[in-house]
């Protein structure tokens, strides 16, 4: 896979999205709520001097022992925690979003520095905390909305989807790819699609099931929405959950499995194929230091695989070397900027408005439709 090694810098990231691109997403947040961005533009914290030392705070949906997306921010948060020795980390797991709001207001009202949101849901209450506390710095992940110091982060991991679809599409034999897909919501589409998109560049006759689960982390339904897939002829499973129940489920009836979140290879064996992940510390590193050295702006960053926030695991131990080296000749193309996933689609030349929070209807290659 193809990595930078070298952590770049909040603002060198969003250079490389490019000023278009970035202030498409920024205008996106569409509320008007105080602080918030409708212009089209993002606006800038108090630009302190700088600390001595910074008390960061993450609140997670899920636990982190769970091997999913919890599992994959911690790890940045690990990360960060053990690089700088200026640096204090705090966390709290399992919270739902209707907790979340007294859990941000406890950190804003301690000694944390800058809190971390990292799920949909926390967006709304989020943004109530940031208005009640403003010398507190607040990031949500994945959400829309921004205050001046509320910022929003996510990356493009359609990219590696597209991917995962290629491997997918070329070695599935009935060109039936099922996905365990959480909710009916941009985010999740977009990665359908994406993968969808891979496939098709590879397979023509490749096609799409869907079992939704309408949540985030659900193992045992996870585990049974592959399974029904399964039954229903499909020989790759793929995934959007916060568990590897999917990949287990997989691996027990002889079927390939693309994972999400996390490397998944252990729970799929001989039958794994790869999977999406993150790699967020290349995100709480620049933001952490801008903290502390005064430069913190509030932005909505949406960085792909050229910053290696959004990056494919290893390969399982039986993918064959024609799909390896069909994948790394996209991947290549994708991250030099020589490809976009959505040329040819229905979504071609959409704003990255749209991608990230309007698209609500699924590419041919989809054999559902988005439920209402």
């Amino acid at each position: 896979m193809v990595n930078t090694n070298r952590t770049i810098s909040r603002r060198e990231m969003l250079g490389a999205l490019g000023a278009t691109g970035v202030t498409a997403l920024a205008g996106c947040s569409g509320g008007s709520g105080d602080g918030e961005t409708t212009d089209g533009t993002t606006t800038g914290g108090d630009g302190g001097s700088g600390s001595d030392s910074v008390t960061a705070a993450w609140v997670y949906i899920s636990e982190v022992g769970d091997l999913g997306w919890s599992w994959a921010h911690d790890e940045g948060r690990k990360t960060v925690d053990e690089k700088y020795d200026w640096l204090e980390t705090e966390y709290t797991e399992a919270v739902a979003p209707e907790d979340s709001e007294r859990v941000f207001e406890q950190y804003a009202q301690g000694d944390a520095d800058i809190v971390f949101g990292t799920t949909f849901g926390y967006q709304d209450p989020m943004f109530n905390i940031a208005e009640q506390y403003p010398d507190t710095y607040f990031e949500h992940a994945t959400g829309y909305r921004t205050r001046e110091n509320m910022g929003r982060y996510m990356g493009r991991i359609y990219q590696p989807r597209y991917l995962a679809g290629q491997a997918a599409g070329m070695v599935t034999e009935n060109n039936t790819i099922g996905y365990v897909a959480a909710f009916p919501i941009p985010e999740v589409i977009r990665s359908i699609n994406a993968m969808a998109l891979g496939a098709r560049s590879v397979n023509p006759d490749a096609t799409f099931k869907i079992r939704w689960v309408n949540a985030w982390f659900d193992p045992q339904t996870s585990k049974q929405a592959a399974n029904s897939l399964i039954d229903e002829g499909c020989d790759v499973i793929s995934q959007e959950q916060d568990s590897p129940a999917p990949v287990r489920a997989a691996n027990e009836a002889d079927v390939w499995a693309s994972g999400y979140n996390a490397p998944m290879g252990e729970f799929g064996g001989d039958n794994y194929l790869i999977s999406p992940v993150w790699n967020w510390e290349e995100i709480y590193d620049p933001t952490i230091s801008a903290v502390r050295d005064g430069t913190w702006e509030s932005d909505a960053f949406w960085g792909g695989m050229e910053t290696n926030l959004p990056a494919l695991d290893e390969w399982g131990p039986a993918v064959p070397q024609e799909v390896k080296d069909t994948v790394a000749e996209t991947e290549e193309k994708i991250v030099n900027g020589d490809l976009d996933v959505w040329a040819g689609s229905p979504f071609e030349g959409e704003s990255d408005e749209f991608l990230f929070q309007e698209m609500n209807s699924f590419v041919d290659a989809v054999d559902a439709e988005v439920p209402e």
